[in-house]
């Protein structure tokens, strides 16, 4: 199996999902605030596609970097 495959495949496993999912709605919140807090506060509009972004982007980055780490550490102890 190739390393891109392993890492996706890894990325799919239940404990990794749940556990970026909870960083993504923790970091969200906090980035949508950061990003959005005064135009909320005014009661503007939202924007959505920022909004999404903020919980999207954690959401990556932590699921890449735990499964990234996963596949390390199968390799290593497979050898």
């Amino acid at each position: 199996m190739s390393r891109p495959v392993a890492v996706l495949c890894a990325a799919c496993r239940p404990e990794i999902v749940c556990t970026a999912l909870k960083v993504s709605l923790t970091v969200g919140v906090v980035l949508n605030g950061v990003n959005q807090g005064g135009v909320l506060l005014d009661g503007g509009a939202i924007d959505w596609g920022r909004g999404l972004l903020n919980f999207l982007v954690p959401y990556c980055v932590s699921s890449y970097s735990a499964a990234l780490n996963a596949t390390r550490e199968c390799g290593r102890n497979t050898r």
